[in-house]
């Protein structure tokens, strides 16, 4: 790295690392300071993988807009970078009549945000398609995909660095002071040394901590409604002896919090169930296998074979929400925090699904906002 500091990014989750490279590529001195000892080791690395296209946010939404962009850019960087990508297709699923007209909802939302090609399916057409899926009818996405989340975050890290940018693992920020045009971040080494930068510029991606960063600088998180409620959803592998499960990514209707408990498939061709959505108060990664039985009856809708003794632990992964059990979903938040006594500072927060797929997207918006 030549010259001054001029941005720090904190968290090299997918996100920051696009962040960090897409302001390094626009000139800017980037450091991005990561407690942990590897990038995208939290909510990047702990998810289902997809590349979404857009079907479920509110037209207008920063989840709709950076979604669909994100979408598109995210497939190009995979074709141009060599990544680990398929373009596999979603079906989602109505498994009885009262739940066609939220599919009909579904529908709509996706034309009005771009998400691409989409088409209805009767029960017929489903089981033509998906011959082990029972539904009453179904929508099918043809830009729906699936990604190696881990290539796609070293692709970012592997920018960064080229721009002249640098990662700086084992670092935790202890503090947020401003200095009137600058930014004192207070951090401490994994040995236990403190050492101190001085930046204009500050970018909050901290993921399941960004509520926390954002109070470091003096921001009331929780009069903005920003304090992240982590909301966890545990995955279980599908036994290898029920061979190819589906051909695509398979969903029921959303309900309960999340997109429900769907088929994934990942590129070594694993099956899984998964995720669910229990709001938690402490992170904790470890499956509980008794919850096979929760999973197999949740998937049993549309699956009709599926049994718990098919199902074993695989991982779980939290979310970083803006709101709690039974409350609507809300936007992610992607906002210059002058107005609120902190110039020179973006925070990012809430960045759940579909927060891999948007990165790219996301991180323009980043480095416009810091002009």
């Amino acid at each position: 790295m030549t010259g001054a500091l001029d941005v720090a990014v904190i968290g090299a989750g997918v996100v920051g690392l696009a962040c960090a490279a897409e302001l390094a590529g626009r000139g800017r001195q980037v450091i991005v300071l990561e407690r942990s000892g590897a990038p995208a080791r939290e909510t990047s690395a702990r998810n289902s993988e997809v590349i979404h296209a857009g079907l479920y946010y509110e037209p207008g939404s920063l989840k709709a807009e950076t979604c669909v962009e994100g979408r598109e850019r995210v497939y190009a960087r995979c074709a141009q970078r060599g990544i680990g990508h398929r373009r596999i297709g979603k079906l989602i699923v109505a498994c009885d009549p009262g739940e066609i007209a939220e599919l009909e909802r579904i529908a709509a939302r996706a034309s009005a945000c771009g998400a691409g090609e989409l088409e209805w399916l009767d029960a017929a057409q489903v089981r033509a398609r998906e011959p082990r899926v029972r539904a009453v009818a179904g929508l099918w996405s043809a830009r729906t995909g699936i990604v190696d989340a881990h290539g796609l975050a070293s692709s970012f890290e592997a920018e960064l660095e080229a721009a002249g940018g640098a990662l700086a693992l084992h670092t935790e920020v202890l503090g947020l002071e401003g200095l009137g045009d600058r930014w004192r971040v207070e951090t401490r080494s994994g040995d236990g040394e403190r050492f101190d930068l001085e930046v204009p510029h500050v970018v909050n991606a901290a993921g399941l901590a960004a509520d926390r960063v954002a109070e470091m600088a003096g921001i009331d998180v929780d009069a903005l409604g920003w304090r992240i409620r982590w909301c966890r959803g545990d995955y279980f592998s599908v036994a290898p002896a029920l061979g190819a499960l589906t051909r695509h990514l398979v969903y029921p209707v959303p309900s309960g919090g999340g997109l429900g408990v769907h088929v994934t498939v990942d590129l070594g061709g694993r099956f899984r169930l998964g995720p669910d959505a229990r709001w938690v108060d402490e992170i904790s990664y470890a499956v509980d296998p008794a919850r096979a039985a929760a999973f197999a009856r949740a998937a049993r809708r549309y699956l009709p074979e599926i049994r718990a003794e098919h199902l074993a632990p695989d991982f779980a992964g939290i979310r970083p929400r803006l709101t709690g059990p039974g409350e609507p979903l809300r936007d992610f938040v992607c906002a210059e925090s002058s107005a609120l006594g902190a110039p020179g500072l973006v925070n990012l927060l809430g960045i759940e699904s579909p927060g891999l797929t948007a990165a790219p997207a996301l991180a323009r918006r980043v480095a416009d906002l810091l002009g």
